[in-house]
């Protein structure tokens, strides 16, 4: 009787092209189909630990034939290296004594000619009925998979390292801002170990004032916006306020979706001090320009109270001309102690933190005031337009008027012998703008692009320290404002602008 193929299977692909198989024979071929192509490899061992079948993948990666392998013991197959070193024919020998597989090792196998392959192996009982008649050998080639995850360990070692030499404060946090990790240098500059950061909202380190500012970049972040490089202070475990530029970035997951921010910060207290010092020293090149003219205006209230006094050493004849020189005395007295005084806030150091409520225009009358009499001495005209009293801003007013003393002292510089300066102060949109124009020796095009530049100068060496212009752009920006050269011509003048945002009214 003819057998004919389960019902379960088709032999549509062979109904032409071969005779009908039985199944026994069409189990074979499917059974060495599937171990010829499965992508491991298979050693049928038998009790003798004698190769009694091995697939196509084995015979390959161990470049060996059929024919030499098959029938040949393990020990004739294996490296003696291998086989001592994973005591393989032990763990075959204890297979088949208990009919329970070997849990999965990892092996180095190399033959003579063939690079070293990595394997993960397990050993498996066939059995019949309680039987073991045969044990399989799986090995399973890791070599690609090893040498993939030891270059992710080396990147995260590299990574691991770079953050943690790292100067500037590294910190991770999840979606919703919590601390996750904090670098060495976040420790050092703060003062807070890792144990007592991580799980912290990273908002709660910032200055009270720019909590919301920080918890808001968060935000934005794991919504998928992008955020500008930003200034925020962080409260150090000592208390003392660290100013800090921060930069952002977000962290995705497999999904693309957001899963928390790193966050990368440059600790700005030594360059804060450096700007410091150099506030402080163009304030004392300022000071030298105007010391001219403030001998020349004090010496008149001294030359007045000095007459006024001698007069008051002679016979008391006339009472009403002996009050009229305590007046004048009073005056001089009163007239020099302002000169004093303006000159005494403009040059004490202040801290950069100070801001308040400021009118514009009051701090340039003074600032003007101030210069009066070195504007005498080189025979400028000072002209002030301004469209109102007040102006409203924000900001640290020794620093500002640092700001308007360098602008007014370099259009002074601009005309040694004499001209004309302009101040306008107007509101334009939501700014305040200060205009400051001159009828000197106007700025030379080649020099346009370098006039903010550190230390760049065209007076004589030791005219001018080349910071005056720098430190008013840094101050202006602190600020949030900008301030550039809206015209100049060579031998026609200049006019510089500076743009501050507007404060509420004062």
């Amino acid at each position: 009787m003819k057998k004919t193929e389960p019902d379960h299977i088709s032999t549509a692909p062979y109904a032409q092209c071969a005779p009908v198989m039985t199944s026994e024979g069409w189990y074979e071929k499917l059974y060495h189909m599937l171990l010829g192509n499965i992508p491991f490899s298979l050693v049928v061992i038998d009790p003798a630990l004698r190769i009694a079948s091995a697939n196509r993948n084995f015979i390959e990666k161990a470049r060996r034939t059929e024919g030499s392998t098959i029938g040949l013991r393990i020990r004739e197959v294996f490296p003696d290296a291998i086989l001592e070193f994973t005591q393989l024919e032990a763990k075959i020998r204890s297979v088949f004594a208990t009919g329970l597989p070997l849990p999965g090792s990892q092996m180095t196998y190399r033959a003579p000619g063939i690079p070293i392959r990595i394997f993960y192996y397990t050993v498996i009982p066939i059995k019949s009925g309680t039987v073991v008649e045969h044990v399989m050998l799986v090995m399973d080639d890791i070599t690609d998979k090893v040498k993939l995850s030891e270059k992710v360990r080396m990147a995260e070692r590299h990574l691991a390292s770079v953050v943690e030499s790292a100067n500037d404060l590294v910190i991770s946090t999840d979606a919703e801002g919590r601390i996750t990790s904090w670098n060495p240098a976040a420790e050092r500059i703060s003062g807070y170990r890792i144990g007592e950061a991580r799980g912290k909202l990273l908002a709660e380190l910032c200055e009270p004032d720019q909590r919301n500012d920080m918890a808001m970049i968060i935000r934005q972040l794991v919504n998928g916006d992008v955020v500008e490089f930003r200034e925020l202070n962080l409260i150090a475990s000592s208390g003392a306020l660290i100013p800090v530029d921060w930069s952002f970035s977000s962290i995705r997951d497999d999904s693309s979706k957001v899963s928390g921010v790193v966050a990368v910060g440059r600790d700005l207290s030594e360059r804060r001090a450096l700007e410091q010092h150099l506030y402080q020293s163009e304030k004392l090149a300022a000071l030298g320009v105007m010391a001219g003219g403030i001998a020349h205006e004090l010496r008149n209230p001294l030359s007045v109270s000095f007459s006024a006094a001698q007069f008051l050493l002679e016979p008391p004849d006339d009472p009403i001309f002996q009050q009229e020189c305590v007046r004048k005395i009073l005056e001089g007295i009163q007239r020099a102690s302002m000169i004093i005084e303006n000159l005494l806030r403009f040059a004490r150091p202040s801290s950069s933190n100070q801001t308040q409520s400021l009118n514009f225009v009051a701090l340039m009358h003074e600032t003007l005031s101030m210069l009066t009499p070195q504007a005498k001495l080189q025979k400028i005209n000072v002209l002030e337009d301004y469209a109102e009293p007040c102006v409203p801003i924000s900001g640290n007013a020794n620093l500002l008027q640092q700001v308007v003393m360098n602008l007014i002292l370099n259009a002074y510089q601009a005309m040694p012998a004499g001209g004309e300066v302009k101040v306008a102060i107007r509101r334009e949109g939501g700014e305040a703008v200060v205009r400051v124009r001159d009828t000197g020796s106007g700025i030379s095009p080649s020099h346009l692009s370098k006039i903010f530049d550190p230390f760049f100068t065209t007076r004589p060496v030791g005219k001018g320290t080349g910071l005056g212009l720098s430190i008013c752009h840094t101050i202006v920006e602190q600020h949030g404002g900008a301030i550039a050269v809206e015209s100049s011509t060579e031998g026609q003048g200049s006019t510089f602008v500076v743009r501050l945002p507007l404060g509420a009214d004062i």
